[in-house]
């Protein structure tokens, strides 16, 4: 399998299912566990000291970022895009591009991010830095940075001590003598278009 790029001390277990592989960043100390399906889409950056857990995925052919030190416990979903259901077109990927209706968008986790067991992130959302999305919790708006959110629709149930994680982040670094993910040049893919079918 060729990745786009590849770090060190990478795990991707064998019982995982990639697709569009040549479309994924991996950065360094990162497991994906059994089970996880990823679609890379337009492009998928997984940063540095990233665990996806069992039966975690990404979906809908956008782009996903996850910084350095995301998180995704068992079953949390990353849905990138999904088909139009208002009766713009016709669905599902057994349709010819010109019948279907598409939103192709992104899902950003920024460092320190973590998604509890079966989370689930909708399209065009952003996870701010050391966010936490509580488990079964349905997230489609952005999340600000330290903030604990839960239930569907997720909501601010409360806020992350970020002192402690930031200062550990820092010495880690040091340490291991891994660089941080620049996510600049990928935070510039993130879009949020409709392409919609070309019929009368």
């Amino acid at each position: 399998m060729e990745l786009a790029s590849l770090g060190t001390h990478v795990v991707l277990h064998p019982a995982c299912v990639f697709i569009r592989p040549e479309r994924m960043h991996v950065g360094h100390h990162v497991i994906v566990s059994e089970f996880t399906w990823i679609h890379a889409g337009l492009t998928t950056v997984i940063g540095s000291f990233v665990h996806l857990a069992n039966h975690a995925s990404i979906s809908g052919g956008g782009v996903c970022i996850l910084e350095d030190f995301a998180g995704l416990s068992a079953g949390a979903r990353l849905v990138t895009g999904s088909e139009l259901v208002h009766g713009e077109g016709l669905t599902n990927p057994t349709i010819p591009p010109g019948f279907r209706a598409v939103r192709r968008s992104f899902v950003h986790l920024a460092r320190h991010a973590f998604l509890g067991t079966n989370a689930v992130v909708h399209p065009g959302v952003t996870i701010g830095e050391g966010a936490v999305v509580g488990s079964g919790a349905v997230v489609t708006h952005d999340v600000e940075p330290w903030t604990i959110v839960a239930g569907v629709p997720a909501r601010p149930i409360g806020r992350r001590e970020s002192r402690t994680v930031k200062a550990l982040e820092a010495r880690l670094y040091a340490d291991l003598g891994v660089p941080p993910l620049d996510p600049a040049p990928f935070v510039t893919m993130k879009r949020d278009d409709i392409r919609r079918p070309d019929v009368p």
